[in-house]
């Protein structure tokens, strides 16, 4: 009786689905992505931090509560730590409380999205539309007035103060 039980909660807890993933944006892709700026690995390891080459061509997750940019509440706007593309405003920046700088809006053609199953389940992954370098995920857990929340690595990200 008890190992009917255990294995009816343990098929039920498979069977859930959570919605915090399920971005539209996403698609999946076996064929290698070409952007515009292409760089190989060399090249970009002697441009790059060595967090910024692991996060943004490695895909990594820097620390949570790290980045000097999460309590940035100036006026600007975030950019590609590698390419310097325009990524999101400061107006769409909100404390998530998640410990990585939050965005509820991308600027639109400027942040490219994927999906992954790097822990086990699908993910919409974000990174720059210009150089490919991994920014975060979003997640439809976000305030208004989209509902989605970009949790994006603070490492990846410049930040250009408004004039």
């Amino acid at each position: 009786m008890k190992f009917n039980l255990v294995l009816g909660v343990f098929l039920l807890m498979l069977s859930c689905n959570g919605n915090a993933q399920n971005k539209e944006k996403a698609t999946e892709t076996k064929d290698k992505k070409e952007f515009s700026i292409q760089k190989t690995e060399a090249e970009w390891k002697k441009e790059l931090t060595v967090a910024e080459f692991y996060v943004l061509r490695n895909a990594a997750t820097e620390n949570p509560f790290t980045s000097d940019l999460l309590d940035n509440k100036k006026e600007g706007t975030y950019v590609c730590a590698a390419c310097k593309t325009p990524l999101f405003e400061s107006s769409t920046k909100f404390d998530s409380g998640t410990g990585w700088p939050s965005f509820y809006k991308e600027i639109e053609g400027n942040v490219a999205f994927d999906v992954d199953y790097k822990i086990g389940y699908k993910r919409t992954e974000e990174h720059c539309a210009t150089c490919g370098g991994h920014l975060g995920h979003v997640f439809e857990d976000g305030p208004a007035p989209t509902g989605e929340r970009h949790c994006i690595n603070g490492v990846a990200l410049d930040f250009i103060p408004a004039k």
